[in-house]
């Protein structure tokens, strides 16, 4: 990395046209409407006019939902390399890296939750649209074992677009490795809850997104494999108004709840306690 990229700043996470001015501002993508970003930042980055949910970079995520202080990162030296020679793909990886000043699709570690011992990752939509390749498969794989040897549980907050294509049929073998994680991860009776957000879709949905035990959705996400626009096109049909939103991925039966973000925490506690046989009571 070139000394004066040392100084450039990373985006900000919400997503929308940001003005400056006092108090800093944002266009929100929904409602068109300008809203501060302190005030988005204090309503858990939802949008308090309309209630649209902002994307919530990785290390945010982890912030609002682990114990303070109390997250420990692993692997976080792996990175990504152009191990096919994809043209031009070195370059992604920097302005990647550059955007998201992270290293990889994913960040992973262990902390607590309500006090409770627990592994968690969590996928970074700024680098590349959290695609999944062999060190994004690596790492998550990596804390599946590492939960499995210490007998925690993992939560896993997935955004993602798919596979990388970039790597080819390397970023494909993830799924089945990831999965064989987590399938012995769970042989051993530990608790794997999955939290997914908008979008999660491709490999990733098609793998560990959808191998938890209790899987959770955020309102509004959009779950599924080839998006809409790929489907319509293959049918020749058009598709029903919600098509792949989590409301209607739960009627499908293949979440458990949609749970909005400021009951999040208190909602995984809760799962925790119960798997470790705390009390049960609607915290």
């Amino acid at each position: 990395m070139k000394f004066k990229e040392l100084f450039i700043k990373a985006d900000n996470e919400l997503e929308g046209s940001e003005k400056s001015g006092k108090g800093r501002v944002i266009i929100c993508s929904k409602c068109g409407n300008e809203v501060s970003i302190p005030k988005i930042r204090k309503n858990n980055f939802i949008c308090p006019k309309c209630g649209h949910y902002f994307s919530v970079r990785a290390r945010r995520r982890i912030l609002m939902l682990m114990d303070r202080r109390s997250f420990i990162e692993l692997d976080r030296e792996f990175e990504s390399h152009n191990i096919l020679n994809f043209p031009g793909y070195e370059e992604k990886l920097r302005k990647a890296e550059e955007k998201s000043r992270e290293k990889e699709a994913v960040i992973c570690g262990i902390g607590k939750m309500g006090g409770i011992p627990c592994c968690i990752f969590s996928m970074e939509a700024k680098f590349m649209m959290g695609s999944m390749g062999a060190v994004t498969g690596e790492k998550i794989a990596r804390i599946f074992e590492y939960a499995c040897d210490n007998k925690l549980p993992v939560v896993g907050v997935t955004v993602s677009g798919g596979a990388r294509m970039q790597e080819g049929m390397i970023s494909l073998m993830q799924m089945s490795k990831v999965s064989a994680a987590v399938k012995r991860h769970s042989d051993e009776g530990n608790l794997y809850i999955a939290l997914l957000t908008n979008p999660t879709t491709g490999g990733v949905d098609a793998s560990f997104a959808m191998q938890g035990d209790i899987i959770l959705a955020e309102p509004g996400a959009r779950i599924g494999f080839a998006g809409p626009r790929v489907i319509e096109k293959t049918l020749n049909q058009t598709l029903p108004e919600g098509f792949q939103l989590s409301e209607q991925v739960l009627k499908c039966g293949f979440v458990d709840e949609i749970v909005p973000r400021d009951k999040q925490r208190d909602n995984i506690i809760q799962i925790l306690q119960i798997h470790q046989g705390g009390h049960n009571e609607r915290i």
